[in-house]
């Protein structure tokens, strides 16, 4: 799977970039560009794929993407309707040595460690994000000025996950990039069906041992784990659609309602009728 250099410009009278809701959910974008990025995704679940790392987010998102990380646009393959606001920056782009200057040294240390991509949780999500939805609508000066009260949020927050080991950007490791583009890949067309590891490992040129050992160092999941929670994940979307619990069910890959019942209680901490109520009243 071919990674895509993404061209970027900023917004006229602007010096970043605000983009509201792209809507690429039917695209497998899997990307990188130089610019650093703020992404808020809310009202949905998904798969967050940056660098080497994968997980799921629920509810909603946010990460703040160093550059020339490759990564997955965090609406593929959601069904029902989320907000998504990305901003997204040179690292210059508020002037050459305007990091440099003290007030700034915590968010210039929060752009440093953006290499290693940064996911956040907590207040500092829910406060970020609020703040991240009203961007669109304010004045450019305003824009910026709001910008710079998030990045010193993000900054001083102790809400959050570093998601590589290494600064995700490094050309040794595109090699493991692309083994996870593959796998995810593989996940996301065979999810219904039955994920083989022992196929997907050959594919990836692993032993089944070595590539179980390589999938846990990158998303701290089994192999089975991360298919169960893809197919949980999916399940929902299914659910938000009004589709009832016994054709969600076949339709996600699982042979048993009674075991997926069991698994997405598990998972969620509700069982998929109660997690249906709640949501579609």
């Amino acid at each position: 799977m071919k990674i895509i250099r993404e061209n970027i410009a900023p917004d006229e009278g602007s010096s970043f970039k605000v983009l509201l809701t792209p809507g690429l959910n039917d695209t497998f974008l899997w990307h990188f560009h130089p610019e650093y990025e703020i992404v808020f995704v809310e009202g949905t679940s998904g798969t967050r794929h940056v660098g080497d790392h994968t997980s799921v987010y629920e509810g909603s998102d946010l990460v703040f993407i160093g550059p020339n990380i490759p990564h997955l646009n965090f609406d593929y393959g959601v069904r029902t309707e989320c907000e998504q606001v990305i901003i997204q920056m040179k690292e210059n782009f508020l002037g050459k040595d305007f990091l440099d200057i003290p007030e700034l040294k915590s968010i210039k240390s929060l752009f440093q460690n953006s290499h290693y991509g940064l996911s956040f949780s907590g207040l500092t999500k829910q406060i970020a994000g609020e703040k991240l939805k009203e961007l669109p609508k304010l004045e450019h000066f305003d824009q910026l000025m709001s910008l710079l009260q998030i990045l010193k949020l993000l900054a001083s927050s102790d809400d959050i996950t570093v998601l590589n080991s290494l600064p995700a950007g490094n050309k040794s490791l595109q090699k493991e990039q692309m083994r996870m583009d593959s796998i995810y890949k593989y996940v996301e067309t065979h999810f219904d069906q039955r994920p083989d590891v022992n196929f997907i490992a050959e594919q990836v040129n692993l032993t089944t041992a070595a590539f179980c050992r390589f999938f846990k160092k990158n998303t701290k999941m089994t192999f089975t784990d991360f298919v169960n929670q893809y197919r949980i994940n999916q399940a929902k979307n299914y659910l938000l659609q009004d589709k009832t619990i016994s054709e969600t069910c076949f339709a996600v890959g699982f042979e048993s309602l009674s075991y997926f019942n069991k698994l997405f209680r598990k998972i969620e901490g509700e069982n998929p009728s109660e997690f249906k109520k709640r949501y579609l009243k």
